[in-house]
């Protein structure tokens, strides 16, 4: 992790839809920071000390399970903010959080941010909104993860980290794909096969494309939708 280039709250959509005066007050505290890939933000069950408000950057909150195995359970982008806990006053987690797409964030402690939110408040109600919107992320993801194809769930994963991402290209992994969903590599290269030969995205040496916005969507199962209709109606201004 880096110190990065001054980005304004505005990138934030949690953020961007405080009061001037609210922002103000925060501002002072917020650190630019740049993510690297793979790089680890919390690790089970150690204290939270900083959260992170993405700005480009999207990160993936996964659950070690037995025998090496991992599960994504969320992701979080420029929609919202890492550290939960730390607002909810629990300060750990019993997963992980790591970056999957490198990029900026704005980086607060803990300590500021309960602060900040000791009484109420703007920030304090814009949070409770966005944890309903996470919380809605994860059932729709648990649904989703039953009883649709693996092709529209990747359908599904690879639109909402285009969303947080905020670029046409991404680096990915079939490994990590495939770790992400909870399925087996060649699932996931099936189902990426599928999506290129339809033109909808492009797959070479580790980096994503998506190629056709609107065909990605019609291969995608409803899921979509909902979590990102929840989040556009929980974060308005």
């Amino acid at each position: 992790m880096t110190t990065g280039a001054i980005h304004p709250p505005s990138e934030n959509r949690l953020l961007a839809i405080l009061p001037p005066d609210v922002l103000s007050r925060l501002q002072p505290h917020l650190e630019p920071v740049a993510l690297a890939f793979r790089e680890r933000l919390y690790a089970p069950n150690e204290p939270i000390s900083q959260v992170y408000f993405p700005c480009g950057a999207v990160i993936s909150m996964i659950l070690p399970l037995e025998a090496g195995t991992v599960v994504e359970v969320a992701t979080v982008g420029n929609e919202g903010m890492l550290g939960l806990p730390a607002f909810l006053g629990t300060g750990s987690i019993p997963g992980e959080a790591f970056c999957q797409i490198p990029g900026q964030a704005l980086r607060l402690r803990a300590q500021t941010l309960r602060q900040q939110t000791a009484g109420g408040g703007p920030l304090h109600d814009a949070l409770l909104r966005y944890t309903q919107g996470l919380m809605n992320q994860i059932s729709q993801s648990a649904a989703c993860n039953r009883v649709h194809s693996i092709d529209e769930r990747c359908a599904r994963w690879l639109l909402m980290t285009h969303d947080r991402a905020g670029s046409d290209h991404f680096p990915l992994t079939q490994e990590f794909l495939a770790q992400m969903l909870g399925v087996r590599r060649a699932g996931v290269s099936a189902a990426a096969s599928i999506l290129q030969r339809a033109g909808f995205i492009r797959y070479s040496r580790g980096r994503m494309t998506i190629a056709d916005r609107s065909g990605l969507e019609s291969a995608a199962c409803g899921c979509y939708r909902i979590v990102r209709d929840e989040f556009d109606r929980l974060l308005r201004p």
